[in-house]
Parts: structure tokens; sequence; C-alpha cells
């Protein structure tokens, strides 16, 4: 291997009877390059993207989410809630509970997702953080209040200084409906917003209204054990996977505890789909690029026919030749890889620290610059399947040709 590699060097940087060898050489180095860096940048995207959907959910999402296996609520009296709440690694947990429900105000309505929650939401949650207008607030007094997506505020044509309250209606779970008055089938609250969240995702923004947890026990027709999530904070210092786990086995096949990815599993697997078919389109487009190492090994190996005669003469055998030829192509390779991913790699850390390429246009973005973020892991994938693309594009074309030339060394 080191006579291979010792022959192959020489050979890359001796001077070429035709120019044209050289220029090939050139092209075949800025073509790994190029797909190279890409590649580097590109997944860079992707994870600065994935980074940045999930600090969004993490300002409305707890750590750990306990959801009913079956069902859409769950009595906590069926659960041990006692010892969760005696666990050392848990620093709060929040009662909620979810439905859908229509919202009117005047003349507009629009059906909504109201959650109810307890007094402990803002401390298993980011909620305060995402208010943009008004403050966080579920109850002033005996009047209940709320918060509201801004989207959904704006299609209701609501604000934060008007007098007329929000009108929640759900169906009745209880009793008989009478037909000769359909209105009675459902149940109706009031509150007055406190204040609009966004957490600019549509799913949130124009759908949820947050309100107090017994008002919305109230309006549903449930008792104050029920619940449809329980939201948990843990410690700092806590193993938020093996706290996962603990809290599964407490509570047992009743329930489910979801941790961030897990509760926005349908978003997290289409990033990892969209990453997975960048990598692969631009890895073809990287072993397309490859094929001039192809185009310049055969050239080199017309040059060199002689040399082979002359190995081959002092006991080279043909696969000593081939591994000559293919370390060739590796070394081509090689510096087009370490530079491009090299480039790719600054360009990502210029890019994460300063933000030089932005968003244009005058609409309303939530970051100013393009999100990057680099991963060794990533550098190193790009690294090897480069490496191998580029030694599988050589490997069949080197062999035939060099079997050609080794077999009758003075034919042209």
């Amino acid at each position: 291997m080191k006579l291979a590699f010792e022959i192959a060097r020489r050979y890359l940087y001796a001077k070429k009877s035709q120019n044209i060898i050289n220029l090939i050489s050139m092209i075949s180095v800025f073509g790994v390059l190029t797909g190279s860096m890409a590649l580097v940048i590109v997944l860079s995207v992707f994870n600065g993207l994935h980074g940045l959907m999930g600090e969004l959910y993490t300002a409305f999402d707890p750590d750990l989410k306990i959801v009913p296996t079956s069902g859409k609520v769950i009595s906590l009296d069926t659960l041990p809630y006692h010892a969760l709440l005696e666990n050392d690694e848990i620093l709060h947990i929040s009662e909620t509970l979810e439905h859908q429900a229509l919202l009117k105000f005047r003349n507009r309505k629009i059906p909504g997702v109201i959650l109810g929650v307890d007094s402990m939401f803002n401390k298993v949650s980011r909620i305060d953080s995402i208010i943009i207008d008004g403050e966080y607030a579920l109850k002033y007094k005996s009047e209940y209040r709320g918060v509201i997506g801004k989207q959904l505020a704006d299609q209701l044509a609501i604000r934060l200084n008007f007098v007329t309250p929000l009108s929640i209606y759900a169906p009745r779970r209880k009793g008989k409906v009478n037909l000769m008055t359909p209105q009675s089938a459902f149940r109706q609250e009031y509150l007055s917003p406190a204040g609009f969240f966004a957490v600019n995702q549509a799913e949130y923004d124009g759908q949820y209204l947050i309100m107090d947890i017994a008002q919305a026990r109230k309006l549903l027709e449930y008792d104050d054990n029920i619940v449809s999530a329980l939201a948990v904070k843990g410690k700092e210092t806590a193993d938020l996977k093996k706290l996962e786990k603990d809290i599964q086995t407490l509570l047992g096949d009743r329930v489910k505890v979801l941790n961030q990815q897990e509760q926005h599993a349908s978003f997290y697997k289409v990033m990892k789909v969209e990453k997975l078919m960048a990598y692969m389109i631009l890895s073809f487009i990287i072993a397309i690029a490859a094929f001039n190492i192809v185009a310049n090994l055969a050239m080199l190996i017309y040059e060199k026919k002689e040399s082979i005669f002359t190995l081959k003469s002092m006991g080279a055998n043909k696969q000593l030749i081939t591994r000559i030829f293919m370390m060739e192509g590796w070394l081509i390779s090689l510096v087009g890889i370490l530079v491009g991913s090299a480039l790719g790699v600054a360009i990502v850390l210029i890019q994460q620290q300063y933000g030089i390429i932005q968003f244009v246009g005058g609409g309303s973005y939530i970051t100013d610059a393009y999100p990057v973020a680099l991963r060794a892991a990533d550098v190193l994938l790009v690294i090897i399947t480069v490496a191998i693309i580029s030694a599988l594009a050589a490997w069949y074309p080197v062999r035939v040709i060099v079997g050609k030339y080794y077999s009758t060394p003075g034919k042209v």
C-alpha cells in the first residue's frame, strides 16, 4: 500500500505531456470540492431550521407531556398522582384540559381549540415569553380571562380593549337535547382576552385559546380530577430521558409519556425525510461530478502505459498497478473533499456567527438570517460519502483500463 501511494503521489505532481490532463484534474477537484461544500452547507441549513422550529415549539410545550393511551381524557384518581408529585427530578406539574370549541365574537364565529390550564402552566412552559400584546392572566378577581393566538384573534377581529366578551360554545355532554331549541345542545361561557401570544406556528396561533382549567371543566362538564394531559417540567439537572422512563414505569400503560419531539412527531419526521432527500440528491450530483475523475484517470493511464510495462517488467502484478491508479484517483478526490468540507464549515460558521445571508423582502420573519447549525457528525458523513462515491466511480473503469494496458502495453 505504501509503494502504491508513493508512486501515485509522484504521478499526481509529475509534469504531464498533455495540458488537458491537468485541466481535467482541476475540473475533477473542483467538482468534488463544490459538491462537498454544498452538502455540508445544506445539511447545516436543515439542522438550523430543525433547531429553530424546535425552539418555537418549546415556548409552548413542556419538557414532558403525559397523555392517555386511549380516549381524550383521564381521571387523576386512576393514577398514582401523589407518587408522581414526590419525584425529586420533577420541578413542576400542570394539569391541562384540551377540547374543540366554537368561538364567537360579535358576528364572527370561528372553530378553535380551548386549552384549560392551571396556575402552574406558565412554570412548565415559556408562555410568558411569547405574549406579544397584553399579559398572561387567566383570572382577575371573579372575572375569567384568557390569552388567544394572534391569528385567531385577527380572525375574530377582537382586541384587548373591547368591552364585549368572547363567547365560547361546546356541545353538552350530559342531559337531553330539546330538538325544538337546538341552541340548548351547547353550553356557553364568556371571558375577556388579557393578551395575545404568537408561537409563529399556525397550528397554535390560528387555533388555541388558553383559559382557566376551572372554567374549561365547567364548560365541558368535567369533574375537578379530569385532565387531558399533565405537563411536566424537569429540574435543570434532570436527565429527561431517564425521567421519561421513570414516569412511564410509575404510571403504567394507561398513559404515554411524550418528550418534546414526540409531541410533534409528524413535524420532526418530515424534517428528517427532507434532510435525507436533500442528502441523497446532492450525493447523486456528487456522483456525476466524480466521473470526471474517471476521464482524468483514463488519460493518465494512457499516458503512463509505458510505465505500466516497466512496472510489469520489474515484477509488479496487475493488482499493484490497479491500486496505484486507484490511489491516484483517491488523492485527486481527497483534495476536493478536504478543501470543500473546510470551505463549507467556514461558510456555515460565518453565517452562524454573523448572519450575513439574510431573508429579503418586506415580510415579517421569525429570524432575520438563514438559520444554520454545524454538526461534526454531518461533516464526517460528507467526507465518508464523497470518499466512497469517488472510489466507486473510479474502481471499475480503472480496473478495466489497467487490465487492457497491462496485457498489451505496447498498443495504443
